[in-house]
């Protein structure tokens, strides 16, 4: 059963409404987080509530409870919930506005709990292709509810048969996914853009920790030209987990996940295995 929280209570789906007027719907101005259980445990809530408020202010939102009282009621939405697994979005509307573009003093906060949808499986047996998309967010590290830049991305990756779009800025560095981080090995080091340029994401910190003991990391610019230089690649997210990446754009980095993209699969997959418990 999905799970609807607006206005500080549990409400159904038919009553789960913001008013036309909200400067979300008029002008796409919120914010939202996306993290999903583990054996039935929020996946570093704390860490996304932080975010959560971290890119409220940078917009210039604030949150109408307190960290730990949405953490509280996001546990409850869990609780309430019986899918096995479960996402849970946090969202923060700017709220009604009296001349339809200057936020007033009631911004929205709604949490909606779904079911957790498993990738397929081919995309970890076989890896997927990305494309490079020369696009760079406004205010990388805030997660605002601004998605026409990644919509149009990815419909040019569905194009092109691929199933995520790395942004690419101006001088030909690589950034991030649309909804991932990005991940590449040379040998046995393990290179990922620099975390003050991205929204760097929370599945990104937990495989870079796991990592850290395995493989050399670096976290520096990468340009585009050396992509044909990458021995393996992956994308990370909360939704897509760690996910091999084998082509991007038209260079193929190999026929099937390498051993150590699989390594770190392995890592990953241990240790949310047993997360919570």
């Amino acid at each position: 059963m999905d799970i609807f929280f607006i206005n500080n209570k549990f409400v159904s789906k038919e009553d789960a409404v913001i008013s036309v007027n909200d400067l979300s719907l008029l002008r796409g101005y919120g914010v939202f987080d996306f993290l999903r259980t583990y054996n039935g445990c929020p996946f570093y809530l704390k860490e996304h509530l932080k975010r959560f408020a971290t890119s409220a202010r940078l917009i210039g939102l604030f949150l109408p409870l307190p960290e730990d009282r949405i953490g509280d009621f996001v546990r409850e939405a869990i609780d309430r919930s019986d899918h096995p697994e479960k996402n849970v979005r946090l969202l923060l509307t700017g709220g009604v506005s009296d001349n339809g573009i200057t936020p007033g003093d009631n911004p929205q906060l709604i949490i909606l709990v779904t079911a957790v949808e498993t990738p397929p499986g081919h995309w970890l047996d076989k890896g997927v292709k990305v494309i490079t998309s020369h696009v760079e967010r406004f205010m990388p590290p805030a997660k605002t509810i601004n998605y026409i830049p990644a919509i149009i991305s990815l419909n040019s990756a569905a194009r092109q048969g691929a199933i995520e779009a790395i942004y690419v800025d101006k001088d030909g560095y690589m950034l991030e996914g649309t909804t991932s981080n990005f991940f590449a090995f040379k040998n046995n080091t393990l290179i990922t853009p620099p975390g003050d340029r991205i929204l760097a994401g929370i599945t990104r910190n937990v495989v870079l920790e796991l990592a850290k003991s395995r493989f050399e990391l670096v976290e520096r610019r990468v340009h585009k030209d050396e992509i044909a230089l990458f021995d393996e690649s992956f994308i990370t997210s909360s939704t897509k987990e760690v996910v091999p990446v084998t082509t991007i754009d038209e260079v193929t980095l190999g026929d099937s996940p390498g051993p150590r993209t699989t390594r770190v699969l392995s890592l990953f997959h241990e240790f949310t295995s047993s997360y919570g418990k």
